[in-house]
């Protein structure tokens, strides 16, 4: 949801990563779902886009494979 949030504001990645302090790579791995952000990461980023973690983040149900 993070990467959809970006493009529907208009904010390229590297930029949003200079306004909450972390690298662009480390953003790219989070927005692709490749990592998951750090607790100090993922405040900075909701306080950043003004918006709740609920909004940003959606938690993945396992499957029976998993």
């Amino acid at each position: 949801m993070l990467k959809v949030i970006l493009a529907q504001e208009g904010i390229k990645h590297g930029e949003f990563a200079k306004r909450i302090n972390i690298n662009p790579g480390t953003l790219s791995a989070i927005v692709n779902n490749k990592q998951l952000p750090s607790f100090e990461v993922t405040y900075a980023i909701c306080l950043e886009l003004n918006r709740s973690i609920h909004e940003i983040w959606i938690k993945k149900e396992p499957t029976q494979s998993e």
